[in-house]
């Protein structure tokens, strides 16, 4: 049943009160880090990785959850009554429900099952409720019709996230990037690299080069069990499959309107096993876990490194450390759980590691990856 539409004149100041508590709470955040990377196999190549695991909720999706909050505030779609009902992989919930609890509102996240432990805790610590599925593929249905049920509203990231975030400026994560990159060496990346879950992050991205004028080119990162790579190759947006990622946060069993191939120079289709193979190797590299997501992202920045060297050229890559590992500790950071589902990666993180050191990208890779747009 519907809660009751508060009055004109107390929504409006609920409203004011609302955006103000979500400004003063960005002004309480720092930015997020950029952390160089060596790569002793690629002279005069330099990667860095945009650490979005120092948002107060821990991941990439803390932006994107500050976003739609804001344009759902500001097109009149929230009030105090509110609940907040969204359809995730985890991430995105866990930073909505923070968002939900600092202005007071019911949070209610769609998740499938084989979400993580962690992130569920993560949920519930911030006062949010998990609903959970047996069927990836239904989260956007059972969304919807959860905030029917409840007089809600269905943040619906997958559709707004793009068209919520501001490309142009106000210190979006491109903006950050190139605003931080200013006294490196190549304070111009050659490449962007991102994986897509909405696909929002790369819409910004790829607009924000071209309104910058950037040289820059923007490479998407695809998980195994997704369809945007195809769907980048086919412009088919009717693809579908009946599989959810096995990569929390990124892939999707359809296309997502947020998703936008034109503003893509390339993109990397990466098996599942060397996603979480260059996971493995870039935690002990960098000393602390990562997630899934990332070991994609370094797969595809190290298609990018592949390509400059082949052509003599110089300059910086920049790619997403969209969270970090702790959250994965009893599924991708757990050996007897990735032996259990077919994912054991030693032999792909060994190679990834020498991949790293020597430049010379695996032979079994090269069979199994897809490569398209300048990459190709």
């Amino acid at each position: 049943m519907k809660p009751d539409k508060p009055a004109p004149a107390s929504h409006r100041a609920w409203v004011r009160e609302a955006v103000r508590r979500i400004d003063a709470d960005f002004q309480r955040s720092s930015d997020t880090h950029l952390i160089p990377v060596a790569l002793p196999g690629f002279a005069g190549i330099s990667l860095y990785l945009k650490d979005e695991s120092s948002h107060p909720t821990g991941s990439l999706k803390h932006r994107l959850a500050r976003s739609l909050f804001l344009h759902a505030l500001c097109n009149g779609w929230l009030h105090e009554h509110s609940t907040v009902v969204e359809a995730s992989s985890g991430s995105t919930a866990i930073s909505e429900a923070y968002f939900s609890r600092l202005l007071g509102l019911a949070f209610v996240a769609v998740m499938p099952r084989s979400t993580s432990a962690e992130k569920i805790a993560a949920i519930e610590f911030q006062g949010g409720r998990c609903h959970l599925v047996d069927d990836p593929t239904t989260i956007y249905a059972e969304s919807q019709r959860l905030a029917d049920e409840l007089g809600g509203h269905y943040m619906d990231q997958f559709t707004y996230a793009e068209r919520a975030t501001d490309w142009r400026a106000n210190n979006n994560i491109a903006e950050s990037i190139f605003a931080q990159m200013r006294l490196e060496p190549f304070p111009v990346p050659a490449w962007l690299v991102s994986s897509a879950g909405t696909g929002g992050t790369l819409a910004t991205l790829g607009r924000y080069v071209r309104y910058c004028r950037h040289e820059t080119l923007v490479c998407g990162a695809d998980a195994e069990r997704s369809v945007f790579f195809d769907h980048y190759l086919a412009r088919d947006a009717g693809l579908r499959i009946e599989q959810g990622s096995r990569i929390e946060g990124i892939g999707r069993p359809r296309v997502e309107a947020s998703f936008i191939p034109d503003v893509l120079d390339a993109m990397v289709k990466v098996p599942d096993l060397w996603s979480l193979g260059a996971m493995h190797a870039l935690s002990r590299r960098l000393g602390r876990p990562v997630g899934g997501s990332t070991g994609t992202n370094l797969v595809a920045a190290l298609a990018c490194a592949r390509q400059m060297r082949e052509r003599a050229e110089s300059g910086a890559i920049v790619a997403l450390l969209c969270d970090g590992g702790q959250r994965y500790s009893r599924t991708y950071h757990d050996a007897a759980w990735l032996q259990a589902q077919g994912l054991a990666c030693e032999h792909e993180a060994a190679a990834v590691d020498a991949w790293l050191s020597h430049g010379q990208v695996p032979a079994a890779l090269l069979a199994a990856w897809r490569l398209a747009g300048d990459l190709s």
